[in-house]
């Protein structure tokens, strides 16, 4: 957990674990045109007899009005290889009885049951879903091009934005030397496993040694707590404080220091704390991990019981989830003094300007939950310091235990997974550890590869087309939105004029078709191709160092906070900007070859979503500048609560089943955000579809007559969302997700759409919310 943790700007598509496991897809092109023909011809008839056998089952009354049968003629269905994978990918996730399911009650059955049937997690699985399928087809993408020899003529891609230099001594291959380099090491498991501890004891020597108990004043006790953290702070590990730098919300131009509890304490949810299993358990585990690294011989004592106990009240003091991300909560500046004067045994201001840059004046921060920081200073006196040191060694451990491989941290992995409903002894398999290794420490190298394999102009150019389509349609939207008074509404169609749009990959902060930039960039990231846990050191410092290097600059609104083969998308709202990394643009989310209603559909929603956040309870709070402000007038803010409502009732009355088998419901308010964007983007799209559609003409897809084309737009959508969870992982995601589970935004997006219950004939036509 690096300490840029806290800073809560960007509102991306997926949590953090789905990003982690959401690396891109893209699609093979055929080895040969005569394979291309046999498949197609094999495809078209099995959907063709498909196509006649389903026809002939009647329906129940209760659907009749709900599908009204197209004639297409033979030169209305698109035959393509690209339209015939589209629609067998969609009748495959299809319900075997979607012609009998209501689509009005029951959407999200009739469009993933099939998904549901044929897919099964792996055991080291919490979750899976479509975005998972994209990821894990893009990682064995990446996997080939790290394990194959660098790249000649012949494998380049004519459409690829990005061309390699094929010279032996280019700073390309020396690029990619570098990335091989990485990845080989993290591969070599054998080594890693005869290295054992060795690496993590070093830093955990070196923790203890910072805090020593041979210091016996309070002073000295307290330089000692301000030395171990900003030790741990240089490695990324968060304990006690989170700290980094970010845009000034009231300055956007401006990067500022902020200061927060940290986002996760010990346990990956507060209310872990409050189940006693759990705790018994993570008790135990504590106690085991200690024991085998012999840290209770040569540390002083541990005593796990009081370690557990100090973080349940560190638990206890760290904002709610729902109000971590406030701005109108966590925006409180302050001067170092008085920042200091929270928590005076900590010395915030030594911490700080030991991490800031040389000659930099830090006399001002963002205290992010001043609370919570005055009860760790009455918690801190009330503390042992061995229960302390055991804290700041467990936090190490947390933290770089991943990449050693010894029997000493075993325990911790299998109650990692256990948390999360997996089989306790799981792993990916390595090459996927080792790809994501890679991807989150040399990510704009591998990025640069990866787009030569994967992403076009062609791509590029019609991302760009959809997010402006999306645009022009949120303004309409605006234009005739009741509940924003006129002045608001004519400040809101600014700021979507000046929202900025990247697709696919960056020009700039690094630009990625620039190899010799990149090579400057990672720089100073040692890569040792036998030292994957210094490796991985490495890089983390680098990125930590990068992050308050950026202060006395102004902020740099060329950077982006995902990597390319990213599967997911996110807007900043003091950047006042909208980002979809190149893994999110493929299929079957995104595909330049097929009819336009299936990437309006899916991507175009999520176009939609993100530019929707700018609207949402987080981003109307910023204007068209990006400034955190009140430019809405106090009747807009009113009447936008009180649709809020609607979202927050709706949402919290869907469950999953608890840990005690009783239902435990959605945080409406915590998903508030996300629902709203997912309304609000659905409607965009849709719009923004049908004015395409009614100039150009789409083709039907071939099997897929008993849907009309704005059904598919739907289906498309919810075809995105299909996946399944295990009970664990949905029960945590419950107390840390700002996302609602995907089958709710599958069931609770389309209640809330009119056009979806147009599309469907539904009886009931009005949305039960909506702002847009």
């Amino acid at each position: 957990m690096d300490s840029r943790e806290m800073l809560p700007e960007k509102t991306s598509l997926l949590d953090d674990e789905e990003k982690n496991a959401s690396r891109p897809r893209c699609r093979r092109p055929s080895h040969s045109v005569r394979a291309a023909a046999l498949l197609f011809g094999a495809l078209l008839l099995i959907l063709t007899l498909s196509r006649l056998s389903l026809s002939n089952i009647p329906l129940p009354s209760c659907l009749k009005g709900h599908h009204k049968k197209p004639h297409h003629g033979p030169a209305d269905i698109c035959l393509t290889p690209a339209c015939i994978h589209a629609s067998s990918e969609i009748l495959y996730n299809l319900s075997p009885d979607y012609q009998r399911i209501d689509p009005c009650t029951d959407f999200e059955e009739l469009v993933c049951g099939g998904w549901r049937d044929r897919h099964d997690l792996r055991p080291d699985q919490g979750d899976a879903f479509t975005g998972t399928m994209m990821a894990e087809s893009s990682e064995m993408l990446l996997r080939h091009i790290l394990e194959a020899p660098y790249p000649d003529t012949s494998e380049h891609s004519s459409s690829s934005p990005s061309q390699l230099d094929t010279d032996s001594g280019s700073v390309d291959h020396d690029n990619f030397d570098k990335l091989k380099a990485a990845y080989d090491a993290c591969l070599d498991e054998d080594t890693i496993k005869k290295i054992g501890i060795t690496p993590l004891m070093e830093i955990l020597n070196e923790t203890s040694s910072r805090f020593s108990i041979a210091r016996q004043s309070n002073s000295a006790k307290n330089e000692a707590l301000s030395d171990t953290i900003l030790y741990l702070a240089k490695l990324g590990v968060s304990s006690l404080v989170s700290s980094g730098t970010g845009a000034d919300d009231k300055d956007p131009d401006t990067v500022i220091v902020s200061v927060s509890a940290p986002y996760r304490i010990g346990l990956p949810a507060k209310e872990h704390y409050e189940d006693e299993k759990i705790v018994k358990r993570y008790e135990e585990v504590v106690s085991q991990v200690f024991s085998a690294l012999k840290l209770g011989t040569t540390h002083g004592s541990v005593t796990a019981h009081s370690l557990v106990e100090f973080e349940k009240k560190l638990a206890a003091a760290s904002p709610d989830a729902e109000d971590r991300d406030d701005v109108t909560k966590y925006y409180n500046p302050m001067s170092l003094t008085d920042a200091d004067s929270l928590v005076p045994q900590l010395n915030l201001s030594n911490i700080l300007k030991n991490l800031v840059p040389s000659g930099y004046n830090l006399d001002r921060v963002i205290v992010m939950a001043p609370e919570y920081l005055k009860d760790l200073a009455k918690l801190l006196d009330e503390t042992s310091e061995d229960t302390l040191r055991s804290y700041f060694l467990w936090k190490a451990i947390q933290s770089y235990a991943g990449y050693i491989e010894a029997d000493a941290v075993t325990p911790y992995r299998q109650f990692s997974n256990e948390l999360q409903g997996k089989d306790p002894d799981s792993k990916p398999e390595r090459w996927r550890t080792c790809v994501g290794h890679v991807d989150d420490g040399l990510g704009w190298l591998l990025s640069r590869f990866f787009v030569e394999k994967a992403f076009s102009a062609k791509a590029k150019d019609f991302g760009d087309q959809i997010v402006s389509d999306i645009k022009d349609q949120f303004i309409k939207k605006l234009k005739s939105t009741e509940w924003m008074e006129p002045e608001v509404v004519d400040l809101a169609i600014r700021k979507v004029h000046n929202i900025v749009q990247k697709i696919g990959y960056p020009d700039k902060s690094p630009n990625i078709m620039d190899p010799e930039t990149l090579f400057k960039y990672y720089e100073r990231v040692n890569i040792n191709s036998s030292a994957f846990f210094e490796n991985a050191v490495s890089m983390t410092q680098l990125e930590v160092a990068r992050e308050w290097a950026a202060l006395g600059k102004p902020v740099d609104r060329d950077q982006w906070d995902m990597t390319v083969p990213t599967v997911n998308a996110y807007y900043n709202p003091p950047g006042n900007e909208i980002v979809f990394p190149a893994g999110i643009m493929q299929f079957p989310v995104f595909d330049v070859n097929v009819p336009d209603y299936v990437s309006y559909g899916a991507f175009g929603s999520v176009s939609g979503h993100e530019l929707s956040h700018a609207f949402d309870s987080t981003g109307r709070h910023y204007d068209q500048n990006g400034n955190y402000t009140d430019w809405w007038t106090n009747k807009t803010v009113s009447n936008f609560k009180e649709h809020a409502e609607c979202f927050i009732e709706q949402y919290s009355n869907f469950t999953v089943d608890g840990a005690d088998n009783k239902p435990l419901h959605v945080n409406g308010r915590l998903t508030l955000g996300e629902n709203i964007a997912d309304a609000g983007g659905v409607a965009a799209a849709f719009a923004a579809w049908k004015k395409r559609a009614a100039e150009t003409p789409n083709q039907h897809l071939p099997g897929l007559d008993f849907f009309s084309q704005e059904q598919l737009f739907f289906v498309s959508y919810a075809n995105w969302w299909c996946g399944k969870t295990r009970k664990e992982t949905a029960i945590q995601r419950i107390f840390t997700d700002p996302h609602a589970p995907k089958w709710a935004r599958i069931l609770g997006t389309m209640a809330n759409s009119r056009d979806f219950k147009e599309s469907f004939h539904c009886k009931a036509k009005e949305p039960v919310c909506e702002l847009w």
